[in-house]
């Protein structure tokens, strides 16, 4: 029987913080910069809430406003991402990606439209 070898770098995916947890999630890490509407936190299930891996609030808002498209957003963000606080918070968490799966939270409706892509693609990048 051919061995499988495990996969190759961090094993991170996204999920909506309102589905139930999963024993695959690993580590849950809650990637928001609000506290989700509706969720109470023993029901959560969040094992790390990085704020400084968040978009900033003055971002936040700007993209929810009328003038905010996705690429510019996504550009501005990845400027926040390589602050020193967040450059540090992000290579942590890479290496906590590096030991086992770890499940990026959020109660956006669109992930692939939100910061959690623009997180998930500095998280896995070689």
């Amino acid at each position: 029987m051919p061995h499988t070898p495990p996969p190759v770098g961090p094993r991170v995916r996204v999920r909506r913080v309102y589905e139930p947890p999963e024993p695959a999630d690993g580590l849950r890490v809650l990637v928001d910069r609000l506290w989700p509407r509706g969720l109470a936190k023993a029901d959560a299930h969040i094992d790390e809430w990085p704020k400084s891996l968040t978009p900033s609030t003055e971002l936040r808002r700007w993209y929810h406003g009328t003038t905010g498209e996705y690429e510019e957003f996504r550009r501005r963000y990845e400027e926040e991402l390589a602050e020193p606080a967040a450059a540090e918070a992000l290579a942590a968490l890479r290496a906590r990606a590096a030991e086992g799966p770890v499940t990026l939270l959020t109660a956006t409706k669109d992930p692939s439209r939100s910061h959690t892509e623009v997180l998930l693609r500095a998280l896995t990048a070689p």
